[in-house]
């Protein structure tokens, strides 16, 4: 596992220098359950920066099949959904939903959510996919509200850009570039 002592540079070329299937366990995770990304990331190694290996993991997802990256909208878990309540959330989407305010939901505002969840999945067929970070629980409700008014090809192509941006997220707390 990277130690939060190193510099970024230092932890960039460290993970530059391992193997594929060390690679993929070290980065396996920025994805959601998805460590094909970083598999496929691999091969555009060394990376000099954050922001290269960001761009080359964003390629690998782009470069994907459609299954594979419905696939991985679908491997997100619902905000404040069935996971989190049974306390089966990542340790990044744990952080990520409480940081929001998620766990400290009212009924009302719960109730909410749920509602609008359950909305967008039947309306799309997939979770909704939000980078929380920097975003009140009200703020997240708001805009669930508000994607629910776009077509399905446009909430594709947004939650694969949430997500790219949530990968930005995971890889900045990991490597100290935050």
């Amino acid at each position: 596992m990277m130690t939060a002592a190193l510099p970024t540079a230092q932890k960039l070329a460290d993970l530059s220098a391992l193997d594929c299937t060390a690679f993929s366990s070290q980065l396996g995770g920025i994805f959601e359950h998805s460590p094909w990304v970083a598999e496929r990331a691999w091969a555009a190694r060394p990376f000099a920066s954050v922001d290269a290996l960001h761009q080359a993991m964003v390629a690998a997802m782009l470069d994907a099949g459609r299954a594979e990256q419905l696939a991985l909208i679908r491997a997100h878990p619902e905000l404040a959904g069935k996971e989190a309540a049974a306390g089966t959330l990542t340790q990044a989407s744990t952080g990520e939903q409480q940081g929001a305010g998620l766990d400290r939901c009212t009924a009302d505002e719960l109730q909410r959510l749920r509602s609008l969840n359950a909305a967008y999945r039947s309306r799309f067929g997939f979770p909704f996919v939000i980078a929380v970070k920097g975003r009140s629980r009200h703020q997240i409700m708001d805009i669930i509200e508000a994607r629910l008014g776009n077509d399905a090809e446009t909430e594709f192509r947004t939650c694969l850009d949430e997500i790219a941006k949530i990968a930005r997220f995971r890889l900045d707390a990991l490597l100290g570039a935050a």
